[in-house]
């Protein structure tokens, strides 16, 4: 008896022991500056075991300065938090069992002045890093030329995109709006940003998926999310104003302006915009920008004025802006397609030139008040008017074989004035036509929504009232002359030319409001089911009237309309719409909540009713179609860590086709471009899936990215296009067809080689576009399905060094597109295209900076001869500061060996198409630029100095606070 009783005891003793060894303590605390009381961000926190003080465990804190460490035995430990530019923290900490959850409390840094007036460190700044799902990039660590703005840093970013029109990509998500400290800055416009944020006032760039303002406060996840680029300002520049002035001109006509003045103090920000350019709102992409450049689509002048304003208390957060816009643009491009028939292909070569004046005003506003902790309220209202006014001209033809293989260029011998008795195109041509047009427009329009949330407990319990208006007034009146030849009519009696003068107004109204409710209850522990229904109405006016002024052959377009022109009215040309749209949207979705996962499911139910009354001559009906469609949803979050996530998220979406889709009536007004409506039609339905995972290494400054997405539409709205041998027309009418889907996938690296100071990133993508249509002749009356592929392989790959006054680059991408045509094999081809290049900053004595970039960007394996060619694209700046470093004086030169051309192509199922556009792309420019940093304090006027400006082993005279966050490089 006594033998067992020992026994039990020791064994007892021994589970003690043993549960007194699990790791059940959970250690947590928040990080803040001395001074400032403001959090540190990406500080490193590291447990300690005593008395060889190796790690246990180390962590970095995150936007809010908070860490939370896995969980660790009890024991004797030492608590050390650093960071760069502050002396570290060492706190000695004993954890027991009986305290499984320690809070050590707010832990204050103070600040290094020795460091921060005299340490010089190079290369500390990582270029990326990741805290749980948003990756930061160091300004510091991307150096850009003097006066650069925010587009030019972005460029450098890894696995950034900026195309022609300006539309940003970051690991091939697109974003969506630009914020700076977290609020909106001007609407969240990105061209506003990307053109008026200098790089000098930035510390980091985040980017992250931004949840509807419906889900940040709910907690419903309504899929609506948005992926933002959100800006830090440097310390110090939130205590006063602060700004950038820059005046440049150069040859060929070239000018630029821009001024910035801001103020930012504590939680208020304030900011004024002004610019004016014509160079396309093209900045210097020198020093390390890769190879990457940007066609010059036309000649385009722009102004902007802008006023942006935020500010908050712990009750109250408003935030507005008011932005004027004014674009004047020449564009003229030379164009050539080919369309891919059942029997033979169809040409066709256009010459176009648009000369258009667009000015614009948009005004929003954002009001956020929380009267208690259970409450919300949040107003957004927003107001937009624009006019145009435009002047279009186009010379077309159309051949029935490739006119390149006659003449050397076909684009010569389409204006009828010019065309000669023995025109070397006469026996293939269809037709040409000559069209003119002026346009002018104007809209107003105008919306809001409130939202009122109200939390019922603290466990999760909350019901939200959401109300929606917007309103819509546009108005567009045209004026159209056209001459329309056909040359291979076989009917005698059918006229061989077209002769059109019109004036067509359109004004259109639109006017239409939601109401919806969502509710959320806690089922289970951190499990959640919640609920919305929205309902949603909309009304649509147009009136489309086209008169006939061929009887007014004296009349010019662009005057007073002629006296009696109402009485010409073509009733057939015009028709008369009026649309009602009736949706009910009924949402479940059950949402788990756990340590290391997140997931939420999801279905809507939306049955739906459209009414439309439809008028075009003597065609008349009122029509109603009643469907319910369903939408499934499935968002799973998986949190290795603090730095690695794994996100995979599913979305089915039904589309429905128009109204006037589904009409029987046929479209005339453009004879070369007839379009019919098909009652047949069937709802379509799109899958898309993504995956997406990151990981990143502090130590070693390493980090991956990976994403993939799928996207496939079963019964596909699509046209099918019968084409007319005798006129070179073409019958539009749509159709569902299944088969079109596309994959994307990336991989990116980015690392940092042991000292620092050498650099690797490398971004590689696959894309494959698997399109399908429907192309016949109208003789052979089949309807075949063609399927066009495209399979692109790409791959991106930098490497750099830098130290404190000296930066160089390499870089080189490649990009190969394997293309098929089902129908037309012979067709096929295996372009690619290829760029190397170098780029250097380096700071010279004296305060002078020199930055050049040069690119070979070459294309081969083209059908057409003209697109192999070379472009070696070179760009220099030569900049001298001055006055302490407030004033800039740069020399710029864009193509400096004039070898840019400005030429895009596309591919489809139906057609391949080549443009060329005009454009100045050779050109230098004197720049003054000031620093408006006078009104801020000795920090605010260190951070707006020069990016570099330390000179040959000099003294470094300026400081960007921050290790993980960047040490700014001198």
């Amino acid at each position: 008896m006594k033998k067992s009783t020992i026994w039990v005891m020791l064994m007892l003793l021994c589970s003690i022991s043993a549960l007194a060894q699990n790791k059940v303590i959970t250690v947590s605390g928040k990080v803040i500056e001395e001074d400032t009381k403001e959090p540190v961000e990406m500080a490193a926190v590291q447990l300690l075991s005593l008395p060889d003080s190796t790690q246990v465990v180390g962590v970095v804190t995150n936007k809010q300065g908070g860490f939370v460490l896995p969980k660790v035995k009890a024991g004797k430990y030492l608590l050390k938090i650093s960071f760069i530019g502050f002396y570290s923290k060492m706190l000695p900490l004993q954890l027991a069992n009986n305290v499984p959850v320690k809070n050590v409390g707010t832990i204050a840094l103070k600040t290094d002045a020795v460091m921060l007036s005299e340490a010089v460190i190079t290369a500390e700044a990582p270029q990326v890093s990741i805290v749980e799902d948003t990756l930061v990039y160091n300004s510091s660590a991307y150096r850009t030329p003097e006066g650069a703005m925010l587009e030019e840093l972005v460029k450098k970013i890894p696995g950034a995109e900026v195309d022609e029109s300006g539309n940003v990509k970051i690991n091939g998500k697109e974003i969506k709006k630009i914020m700076v400290d977290g609020k909106e800055f001007f609407g969240g416009d990105v061209k506003t940003g990307l053109k008026n944020l200098p790089v000098n006032m930035i510390d980091k760039l985040k980017t992250y998926d931004k949840k509807s303002d419906l889900a940040r406060i709910t907690g419903i996840d309504d899929g609506d999310e948005e992926t933002v680029l959100d800006l830090k300002v440097k310390k110090g520049m939130n205590q006063g104003w602060f700004g950038n002035a820059d005046l440049a001109a150069g040859t060929e006509k070239r000018y630029s302006g821009n001024l910035m003045l801001n103020r930012f103090v504590d939680k208020t920000q304030f900011s004024f915009i002004g610019s004016g350019n014509n160079v396309n709102d093209q900045g210097f992409s020198g020093g390390g920008g890769g190879p990457r450049w940007r066609r010059n689509n036309g000649l385009n002048a722009t102004k902007t004025l802008g006023i942006n304003f935020a500010t908050e208390t712990p009750k109250l957060e408003t935030g507005g802006s008011a932005r004027y816009n004014y674009r004047d643009a020449d564009i003229a491009s030379i164009n050539s397609s080919e369309r891919f028939l059942t029997t033979g292909n169809s040409y066709s070569n256009s010459n176009n030139r648009n000369i258009s004046k667009a000015l614009d005003f948009n005004a929003d506003y954002r009001l956020e008040w929380k009267p208690d902790t259970m409450t919300n309220v949040l107003f957004r209202p927003n107001l937009s008017y624009g006019k145009t006014n435009n002047l279009s001209e186009s010379y077309s033809g159309t051949f029935n074989q490739d006119p390149y293989s006659l003449v050397a260029n076909p684009n010569d011998y389409l204006d009828f004035s010019n065309l000669v008795t023995d025109d070397p195109l006469r026996d293939i041509r269809v037709n040409t036509a000559n069209n003119n047009s002026i346009s002018k427009g104007n809209s107003l329009s105008a919306n809001a929504t409130l939202q009122y949330n109200r939390k019922l407990n603290d466990k999760g319990r909350n019901i939200t009232f959401r109300g929606t208006f917007g309103y819509g007034d546009r108005e567009n009146n045209q004026y159209l002359q056209s001459e329309t030849r056909y040359y291979q009519q076989q009917n005698a009696s059918r006229k061989d030319t077209l002769l059109r003068n019109q004036y067509i107004t359109t004004p259109t109204e639109n006017f239409n409001y939601s109401a919806q409710v969502t509710y959320s209850e806690p089922i289970a522990k951190a499990t959640f089911l919640q609920f919305s229904y929205n309902f949603q109405y909309k009304l649509s006016n147009s009136d489309k009237r086209t008169y006939d002024l061929l009887p007014y052959p004296e009349w010019e377009p662009g005057v007073s309309l002629p006296s009696g022109y109402e009485e010409h009215l073509v009733d057939s040309l015009g028709k008369k719409a009026e649309y009602r749209y009736y949706n009910h949207d009924i949402t479940t979705s059950l949402r788990f909540i756990r340590e290391k996962y997140q997931l939420s499911l999801g279905v809507s139910v939306q049955p739906q009713s459209s009414k439309l009354s439809y008028k075009k001559g003597d065609y008349m009906i009122d029509t109603v179609r009643n469907v319910i469609n369903f939408t499934p949803n499935i968002d799973f979050r998986y949190r290795f860590s603090k730095v690695s996530q794994l996100r995979f998220t599913y979305n089915g979406r039904a589309g429905q086709p128009s109204m006037e889709n589904l009409l029987p009536i046929t479209d005339n007004s453009n004879p070369l471009n007839i379009s019919m409506g098909n009652p047949g039609l069937k709802p379509s339905f799109t899958h898309s899936m993504r995956l997406f995972y990151n990981t990143y290494n502090a130590e070693k400054q390493q980090g991956i990215m990976t994403h993939a997405s799928f996207s496939m539409t079963q019964n596909a709205i699509s046209n099918s296009t019968e084409y007319i041998e005798q006129t070179g027309g073409t019958i539009n009418r749509p159709e569902n067809i299944d088969g079109n889907w596309s994959a994307f996938g990336m991989f990116g690296y980015n690392t940092a080689l042991k000292n620092k100071k050498f650099t690797i990133n490398t971004f590689s993508r696959v894309n494959y576009q698997n399109d399908v249509d429907f192309l016949f002749n109208r003789d052979t009356k089949v309807n075949d399905k063609n399927t066009s592929t495209a399979l692109t392989l790409s791959e991106n790959l930098n490497g750099s060094y830098r130290n404190d006054w000296f930066e160089f680059t390499l870089n080189g991408s490649i990009g190969y597109v394997f293309e098929r045509n089902k129908l037309r094999p012979e067709s096929n081809q295996q372009p690619y295209n290829y760029s190397y290049g170098a780029s250097t900053n380096i700071t010279l004595p004296w305060n002078m900076t020199v930055s050049t970039n040069m690119a070979n960007n070459s294309r081969r394996g083209y059908s057409d001869p003209s697109m192999n060619r070379d472009e070696l694209i070179w760009n220099a700046q030569l900049a001298q500061n001055f006055l302490k470093g407030a004033a800039t004086v740069s020399f710029e030169m864009y193509d400096i060996l004039r070898q840019q051309t400005n030429v895009s192509r596309s591919l489809t199922a139906s057609m391949r198409s080549v443009s060329e556009y005009n454009g100045v792309n050779s050109y230098c420019m004197v720049h003054f630029i000031y620093r408006l940093n006078i009104f801020g304090n000795k920090a605010a006027r260190d951070g707006m100095g020069p990016r570099d400006s330390r000179g040959f082993g000099g003294p470094g005279s300026g400081y960007n606070r921050g290790g993980m966050r960047g040490i700014r490089p001198h």
